[in-house]
């Protein structure tokens, strides 16, 4: 696995040795950055459920100009964190959470003013999505022109709106697709 293009292109990734973590492939990711090409220089970046955090490095490669790593396996937050070391990555450039996808957004929405640009939710294939149906689910951590990006297995069809999200765009390719949301702009004040 390797960093596709920007600052650190070329430069491997250390990834993990079990089989229990499915990496986002070079080409979907190149494919994802293409899209996000016009949106990725100085955005805020949610990778959640970062894994190896080889889509989060990507986009710190590209310009983005912070990029909050979130996995809640101790193993997956080391490997993330010597990743980044071996980029030589600025620590104020990243924050790195070690915490579930539900914890973390819950834990976000009572705290936290943040916002991100552009989240990308890259859960187990098995894992159930309701999670981005709750009011402090992903989308609750989203600034008003920002995008959130569900990687998901093929077979298993997301709906096309989630609370005011409303998907505008899939990508197929191989087993994996990606669908976009964005806040529905339709009778909605934010």
């Amino acid at each position: 696995m390797r960093i596709i293009a920007g600052k650190y292109r070329g430069r491997k990734l250390r990834t993990p040795t079990s089989l229990q973590t499915r990496p986002t492939s070079d080409r979907l990711r190149e494919t994802l950055f293409n899209i996000l090409a016009p949106r990725i220089e100085g955005a805020r970046f949610l990778d959640l459920c970062a894994g190896t955090g080889a889509v989060g490095l990507e986009a710190l490669s590209r310009g983005a100009a912070h990029v909050t790593f979130v996995d809640q396996s101790r193993k997956m937050s080391a490997l993330i964190k010597d990743n980044c070391d071996s980029l030589k990555i600025d620590d104020k450039a990243i924050t790195l959470v070690t915490a579930g996808a539900s914890d973390f957004l819950r834990r976000q929405a009572k705290t936290s003013n943040q916002l991100f640009d552009i989240v990308f939710f890259d859960p187990p294939y098995a894992m159930d999505y309701s999670i981005l149906n709750h009011a402090d689910g992903p989308g609750m951590l989203l600034a008003d022109e920002g995008l959130l990006i569900v990687e998901h297995y093929k077979k298993n069809e997301l709906p096309a709106e989630f609370g005011d999200l409303r998907r505008f765009r899939q990508v197929r390719q191989g087993d994996s697709v990606l669908s976009f949301y964005r806040w529905d702009r339709r009778g909605v004040e934010r």
